[in-house]
């Protein structure tokens, strides 16, 4: 923390030290799953990453205690563990919504509408980027890449992707979400919606029981499938036959498409 000619506190974003330590009860409910997780791997600090999401169960992010618990269980420094916790964006350094909303506005997700939709969103919402409704219901996020271009703008749920998205439709996710109807709610691709920390447990590494719901995860959709039925070639809808340079690991006779060109 440094101050400026008005002494009002400038932060820097830094936990603040020394950071209370969680209750009895919770630490009751944790150590468990924890010496679950440490138990999977030959070495204990291995297990940073899914304890991260285990302490972002209990609270919605990871806090300043969730921290110090992961350094305590592993024999880590809390630099460490906070250092780990910056880097990756799926670990909220603030309280998050039950449904945390995700808006890719990444280069191709950005000029198919993605910017336009999120800024309606903030609007719609009355919220900025990383802010939660007063109801906590919902949380926003302006996210670099949700790994489906093939599908943008793609909007996702707790980590579940909501494809092809327009403002309108978007807006109409949001207002599902906050009717107290999230649980119905079914994304594109993938099982049903849960809770954010719902959604952070199974992260962690514990089964999703939900009823079914592993059944309903689905796969990759023709969009995706495109280039690998291509590369067998196969032939797509609405194409004639397919034309696939050969994999670099096997000869292919010069002349035809290859990667070294015609034969002169």
């Amino acid at each position: 923390m440094t101050t400026n000619e008005s002494t009002a506190p400038t932060m820097l974003g830094l936990p603040q030290l020394p950071a209370p330590v969680y209750p009895a009860a919770v630490r009751a409910r944790l150590d468990p799953d924890a010496q679950q997780l440490i138990d999977r791997y030959p070495e204990s600090r291995s297990a940073l990453l899914p304890l991260l999401h285990l302490v972002q169960a209990e609270e919605g992010f990871v806090s300043r205690t969730g921290i110090r618990y992961c350094a305590e269980q592993l024999g880590l420094t809390t630099a460490e563990v906070t250092a780990v916790a910056t880097f990756y964006t799926m670990y909220r350094r603030r309280p998050a919504g039950e449904y945390h909303v995700g808006v890719c506005t990444n280069t191709l997700c950005a000029v198919l509408g993605g910017d336009q939709i999120f800024e309606e969103l903030k609007d719609h919402l009355g919220i900025g980027n990383n802010e939660t409704t007063a109801d906590g219901t919902v949380s926003l996020e302006h996210i670099e890449c949700n790994a489906a271009c093939d599908y943008a703008p793609v909007v996702m749920v707790n980590w579940e992707f909501f494809d092809d998205q327009t403002p309108a439709s978007a807006k109409q996710l949001v207002d599902e979400l906050r009717s107290g109807r999230g649980g119905e709610v079914r994304p594109t691709r993938g099982a049903r919606l849960c809770s954010f920390k719902e959604t952070s447990r199974i992260l962690a590494g514990f089964p999703d029981d939900r009823p079914g719901a592993v059944d309903e995860s689905g796969a990759g959709g023709d969009a995706s499938l495109a280039g690998l039925r291509l590369a067998r070639g196969e032939t797509l809808p609405g194409t004639g036959p397919a034309r696939v340079v050969a994999p670099r690991h096997e000869d292919a006779p010069r002349g035809e498409d290859t990667q070294e060109g015609p034969a002169e």
